[in-house]
């Protein structure tokens, strides 16, 4: 590793030995006796039990296997040929180059998964998780970016040896340095580009539950912290047409804003402020700091430090709003929630020195920062994204603790 990583604050039972602990032990020793499989598959009440588990750790084994189906669509474009109409195996042969006993092989697995399904005259459509691959151009380009990461973890523990050795770690120059802006070499230059427009593609799941769950009526000018070609002002800007901006970025990612800016007929509105979180201090006069995808690309003491920055640029009375995903450490062991913490825990770790944290870690760190009242909204989507927001106290600093607000 080339530099140390954050521990997470895991919270553990302070008990030597608990019921809890007692029983876990129980349960352990009685899976691992021999006849127990046998005698529930044999018992009609817990054959159910059983044959989940069995599932369940099948899926593990193969969880590569439906990647690589998954990506295998992508690349060949299924999704969006076939939302334009349903095809047959031999036409589809023809427009994809494959032998059609291969291909097949490919289209079988992907109704299996529900990317595909089975429609009249031996045709092939689209499947329930197929069609949101239609729709939404970001979603593919995700799914072709974690090749990356598939690649840097086919040894697992060569990975975890060198994490930042791989070829996610190099798409991502950010996470690791940040260069001097003013003699940025254009292969640098090119990297901002790349990552700049898989984060403007993929960020509007985000975007749309920020919208939807908080209301942005009270404020008056935003700032957006990373805002990169800046997909989340432009949404936002159409959404509530009373706001003003401000967007904060590297030199590089900001010059490729503006063209989507001006496209948009929003010169007049935003306002660009090159600059680097780690050198420079925020720019005032916003209402309303956003951090949209920000925090967990970093370790501990850079999102301190552009936490401390957000609460000095912005007013008494002023708002923070960070919005990411977010662990959750009370999903149960197999729950979607669970599995979505697993695959962030080694993105972002492939990423660089950035970690994902729970929302109680980022409040702590928001109120270390001065921010009071901190409270996570409510989203639908929370897969997408949590979103946390602290108020700059209306108190002043000397009196804060004895102010009731």
């Amino acid at each position: 590793m080339s530099q140390p990583l954050d521990l997470a604050a895991v919270q553990a039972r302070s008990d030597a030995t608990s019921f809890k602990d007692a029983w876990q032990a129980r349960l352990e020793h009685w899976y691992a006796h021999p006849g127990l499989y046998r005698w529930s598959l044999s018992n009609p009440l817990t054959r159910w039990l059983t044959r989940r588990r069995t599932r369940k750790l099948f899926d593990l084994m193969a969880g590569f296997v439906h990647s690589q189906v998954l990506l295998g669509c992508v690349r060949l474009d299924l999704f969006r040929a076939l939302h334009h109409a349903p095809a047959k195996l031999g036409e589809l042969a023809r427009r994809t180059g494959l032998d059609p006993a291969v291909l097949q092989r490919l289209l079988l697995s992907a109704v299996a998964l529900g990317l595909l399904e089975h429609r009249s005259q031996g045709r092939f459509g689209l499947g329930p998780l197929g069609v949101p691959l239609a729709q939404h151009e970001g979603i593919a380009q995700m799914i072709e970016h974690n090749h990356l990461l598939y690649q840097d973890m086919q040894d697992p523990l060569q990975f975890l040896g060198n994490a930042w050795s791989g070829s996610m770690a190099k798409y991502w120059p950010y996470a690791h340095k940040q260069p001097a802006p003013a003699a940025m070499p254009q292969a640098e230059v090119d990297k901002f580009t790349r990552y700049s427009e898989l984060m403007a593609a993929s960020q509007g799941f985000v975007v749309q539950e920020i919208l939807s769950s908080y209301f942005f009526d009270e404020h008056r000018c935003v700032l957006d912290v990373g805002a990169g070609r800046g997909r989340f002002v432009r949404e936002l800007a159409a959404h509530a047409p009373h706001l003003q901006f401000k967007m904060f970025d590297l030199p590089p990612v900001l010059a490729l804003a503006r063209e989507g800016l001006q496209a948009r007929d929003l010169s007049e509105r935003v306002s660009l402020h090159p600059g680097s979180f780690l050198d420079d201090p925020l720019p005032e006069g916003a209402d309303l700091i956003t951090l949209v995808r920000v925090a967990h690309d970093h370790p501990d003491a850079v999102v301190q430090q552009i936490l401390q920055k957000a609460y000095a640029a912005l007013p008494v009375g002023g708002v923070l709003l960070l919005a990411e995903p977010m662990a959750q450490p009370d999903a149960e062991a197999g729950q979607p929630q669970a599995s979505v913490d697993a695959y962030f825990h080694f993105y972002l770790l492939a990423m660089g020195a950035g970690r994902l944290r729970t929302p109680q870690e980022l409040q702590n760190m928001m109120q270390e920062a001065g921010f009071s009242h901190v409270e996570q909204v409510p989203n639908a989507m929370p897969i997408h994204a949590r979103i946390l927001v602290g108020r700059k106290s209306q108190c002043l600093p000397l009196v804060l603790k004895k102010c009731v607000n």
